[in-house]
C-alpha cells in the first residue's frame, strides 16, 4: 500500500495525514473529557471526528492506499453511527478510537515508508473490533420524543436524518427548544447570519438553519434556526440583541400517563471488542512517532515568509552596494569616505543576516501542544489498561520549540508519562484508603526561561522509595553500605538513570524491565538538556527537563585551553570572572572558587580532556555556566570573542565523547569543538566525577 507520487507529492501526503491524525486526537480527548464528566459528548466533537475520517479516506484513494482508504471508511461509517444515536459512547468504543490513531498513524508511516503491507495486520484487528462494536442494537418500543414537541410538518418535513437526531435528542434531554427568526439585507446576509449563529451556538445547539416560511421585504432573506438550549430566556434575548431576531418557544404536548408506558432505553453499550493481537500491538507501536520523523515539513504563517522575503530584498540591496564598493576600491580609489561607506554597508549587511537569521529560526519552531495532545491520548489508553483513574493537567503548550527537538521530545515523555501511571499514583483503593482523591492528576508544563525550556511532569502519587532504591543499589553491587550512607537524598535518587535499575519487583507490560529513565536521560542528554527529580512520600514526584530552544544557530563564546579553541554556547553562560589561581581553593578533594559569597564548584577542561600543555599559574578565566539549578565554573585560558556557529554533529566514531556536542567551523579553516554544558555539569555533580575524569 505504497503512496503513489513523486517526492514532494509524497512529503504533501504526509503532512496533510499528519495533520488530520492529530486534529483527530485532539477531538478524541474532548470525547473522553465528556465520558470522565459523565456527559454526552458535544456534537460539534463527533462531527469534527466524521469529517477527519472522512478527509482521511479521500486523501488515501488520491494516492492508491486501499487499506486505509477501507479502514477509513470503516471508521466515517462507525462515527455516522454515533452522531445519529444509532451507537452510544461506551469505554469499549472510546477504547477502540483511540487505539485507531496508532492503527491509522502505522498505515500512514508505512506508506511513506514504502512498506507493501507495514500495518495491515493491526488494521485487520481493529477492523475486526470495528465489527464487533458496530451490531445495531434491538429496535426500541419507546416513544418518538419529538412526538412530544408541537412542531409543524413545514419544517419537520425538511429536517435531515441527522437535524431531525440531534432535535429528538434535545427533546429527549428535556432542553427548551425554540425558532428563532430574523431577516438580514440581501448585500450583508452572510454576515449577519453567521453573527447569529455565533452567538446562538455559544449558549446552545444550533439544529438546523432554514429559509423563513413567512413573507419577508423585497430587499432582504429571511432565516429560521431552530435551537436548543437550558439557557434562561432573558438571557437569550441578550445574546441576539441588536439582530432584530425573534425568539419563538416550541411548545410541548401534555405528557402521556404514566401507565404502560414505555420507559426509554439506555444508550446501547457495545460488547467487548476483540483484542488486538500481539503482532498487532507491536505492528502500532510507536508509529505515530515514526509518522513525525518522516514528515519533514512545517507549517508555516504566510506573514513569515513575507518578513522572510522583505529582508532577502534588503540583503539584495546590501549586495549590491557592496559589490558598488568593491568596485571603487578595485579602481584604485581610496579615502575616509570610502572606508566609512564600507563599514556603513558592512554594519547593514550584518543586521540584515540577523533579521534573516531570527527569521529561519522562527519559521523552525513548533508549539508544544504538539506533543502534549498526544501525551494525553497515550494517558487515557495507559490508565485505562492498568485499571487507574488519571486527570491530566497541561498548561504551557504554546510555548515554541525547534521542531527538530520537538520531534525527539516525545519518547522520553511518554516513558515518563508510563512510569507514573504504573509506578508514582497509587490504585483507586489505596488512594482511598490514603485520604486522596480515587483519581491520580499528572501535570504537564512548559515554560521558557530565556533561551531555555523547562518542561515538568508532576503526579500526586506515592512519591520515591529513597530506602527502596539504595536496597537495589546495594543488592545489584552499584555501591556498597557505606557509600549509600554517604549519599545525599539527591544523589540517591540520580540512581534512578543509571542503565538497568529499577525497583520494581515484578515485570509489568508498562515498566520493570529495567529499560526506562536511563534512556529517558540519555534522549534528553543528546537534546543538550538535563533531567532532574524531585519526590515527596506520600505527596508525588517531579521530573523537571530543561532543554535549549534550538539546536540550529547559537551564539558562541569561543575559548582556549591549552593552546585548543573551544566554543561554549552563550545561551548556558551566565557569567565571565577573572581570577588568579591562588584564589582557587580545594575543598575534600574538589576545587571551588568563592563568587559573591556562594561556592562554585570548579571543572578545568584540561583535566577533564585530558589535554597537555596547559598553561600555570598566572590569571585564569572562570566561566560560569548553569541549567536548571546548577552552577559550574569552567576554567579557561584565554577568550577569543563571541561567534554565531552553525553546529554540525561529529559522526558515529565521536558522537560518543562525554562533554561535546558537536563541531562548528568559525569561518576562519578552523574547525573546533562545541561543549555540551549539560553533560559536563552533569559529569561534575557526581561523587568523585573529576578525579575520574582526571586520570
Amino acid at each position: 500500500m505504497t503512496a503513489r507520487g513523486d517526492g514532494r507529492s509524497l512529503e504533501g501526503f504526509l503532512a496533510e495525514a499528519q495533520e488530520i491524525l492529530d486534529g483527530f486526537s485532539r477531538d478524541l480527548l474532548d470525547l473522553g473529557a465528556a465520558r470522565d464528566a459523565a456527559r454526552a459528548p458535544a456534537p460539534e466533537t463527533v462531527n469534527a471526528l466524521f469529517r477527519s475520517a472522512h478527509s482521511l479516506k479521500g486523501l488515501a484513494g488520491i494516492f492508491g492506499l486501499g487499506t486505509l482508504q477501507s479502514l477509513a471508511h470503516a471508521f466515517e461509517d462507525l462515527l455516522d453511527a454515533l452522531r445519529m444515536g444509532r451507537l452510544g459512547l461506551s469505554p469499549e468504543l472510546e477504547g477502540l478510537l483511540f487505539d485507531s490513531v496508532d492503527v491509522f498513524g502505522a498505515l500512514i508511516a508505512a506508506a511513506g515508508g514504502g512498506d507493501e503491507a507495514g500495518g495491515d495486520e493491526a488494521a485487520a484487528a481493529l477492523r475486526r473490533r470495528i465489527e464487533a462494536v458496530s451490531k445495531p442494537p434491538a429496535p426500541s418500543a419507546a416513544a418518538d420524543p419529538l412526538d412530544g414537541l408541537l412542531i409543524g410538518p413545514e419544517i419537520r418535513g425538511v429536517l435531515t436524518e441527522y437535524e431531525e437526531h440531534r432535535l429528538r435528542e434535545n427533546a429527549r434531554a428535556g432542553t427548551p427548544v425554540y425558532r428563532v427568526r430574523a431577516s438580514f439585507e440581501m448585500a450583508s446576509f452572510d454576515r449577519g447570519l453567521s453573527e447569529l449563529t455565533s452567538r446562538l451556538k455559544g449558549i446552545g445547539e444550533v439544529v438546523s438553519t432554514l429559509p423563513a416560511a413567512g413573507a419577508v421585504e423585497s430587499d432582504r432573506i429571511g432565516f429560521e434556526l431552530v435551537f436548543g438550549s437550558a439557557t434562561p430566556a432573558g438571557e437569550l434575548a441578550r445574546a441576539v440583541l441588536g439582530l432584530g431576531a425573534e425568539i419563538v418557544p416550541i411548545e410541548r404536548r401534555p405528557a402521556a400517563p404514566a401507565d404502560g408506558a414505555a420507559a426509554s432505553p439506555p444508550p446501547p453499550v457495545a460488547p467487548p471488542p476483540a483484542a488486538l493481537s500481539e503482532a498487532a500491538a507491536r505492528a502500532s507501536e510507536g508509529e505515530v512517532d515514526r509518522l513525525h520523523h518522516l514528515v519533514q515539513t512545517v507549517r508555516v504563517d504566510i506573514g513569515k515568509l513575507d518578513r522572510l522575503m522583505t529582508v532577502m530584498g534588503e540583503l539584495v540591496l546590501a549586495k549590491t552596494n557592496l559589490l558598488a564598493v568593491a568596485e571603487l576600491l578595485k579602481n584604485g580609489e581610496s579615502s575616509a569616505n570610502l572606508s566609512a561607506r564600507l563599514f556603513r554597508e558592512g554594519r547593514n549587511l550584518e543586521r540584515r543576516l540577523d533579521e534573516l537569521q531570527a527569521g529561519i529560526l522562527d519559521v523552525r519552531m513548533v508549539p508544544l501542544d504538539q506533543v502534549f495532545d498526544k501525551l494525553a491520548r497515550m494517558l487515557r489508553k495507559v490508565s485505562r489498561e492498568v485499571g487507574k483513574e488519571v486527570d491530566l493537567r497541561v498548561s504551557g503548550g504554546d510555548v515554541e520549540l525547534d521542531k527538530l527537538i520537538v520531534e525527539e521530545l516525545s519518547d522520553p515523555l511518554m516513558h515518563l508519562i508510563r512510569n507514573a501511571v504504573d509506578h508514582g499514583i497509587e490504585s483507586p483503593e489505596r488512594r482511598d484508603a490514603a485520604g486522596k482523591a480515587r483519581r491520580g492528576t499528572l501535570s504537564l508544563a512548559a515554560s521558557q526561561k530565556g533561551n531555555h525550556v523547562v518542561i515538568e511532569l508532576s503526579d500526586d502519587g506515592a512519591g520515591i522509595d529513597r530506602a527502596r532504591v539504595l536496597e537495589v543499589a546495594e543488592q545489584r553491587g552499584l555501591l556498597g553500605a557505606e557509600e549509600a550512607q554517604a549519599l545525599s537524598a539527591r544523589e540517591v535518587l540520580n540512581l534512578l538513570f543509571l542503565p538497568g535499575f529499577s525497583t520494581a519487583r515484578a515485570v509489568s507490560e508498562l515498566s520493570g524491565r529495567g529499560v526506562g529513565l536511563d534512556v529517558v536521560k540519555t534522549n534528553i542528554a543528546n537534546l543538550s538538556g538535563m533531567i532532574d527529580v524531585e519526590t515527596a512520600p506520600g505527596v508525588g514526584t517531579t521530573f523537571r527537563i530543561t532543554l535549549p530552544i534550538t539546536l540550529a544557530i547559537l551564539q558562541a563564546l569561543i575559548v582556549e585551553v591549552a593552546g585548543r579553541s573551544y566554543a561554549v554556547p552563550l545561551n548556558s553562560v551566565l557569567e565571565i570572572a577573572s581570577v588568579n589561581e591562588e584564589e582557587i581553593r580545594t575543598v575534600e578533594g574538589r576545587e571551588v572558587l568563592s563568587l559573591r559569597e556562594t561556592t562554585l564548584p570548579l571543572v578545568r577542561l584540561d583535566r577533564l580532556f585530558r589535554l597537555r600543555g596547559a598553561r600555570a599559574g598566572g590569571r585564569r578565566y572562570v566561566i560560569v555556566v548553569g541549567l536548571a539549578e546548577e552552577r559550574l565554573g569552567v576554567v579557561v585560558d584565554e577568550l577569543s570573542g563571541q561567534q554565531d556557529i552553525v553546529v554540525k554533529p561529529l559522526g558515529r566514531l565521536l558522537g560518543t565523547v562525554r562533554g561535546i556536542a558537536g563541531a562548528t567551523d568559525l569561518g576562519d579553516r578552523r574547525t573546533v569543538p562545541v561543549l555540551d554544558v549539560a553533560a559536563i555539569l552533569e559529569e561534575a555533580t557526581k561523587v568523585d566525577s573529576l578525579e575520574r575524569a582526571a586520570g
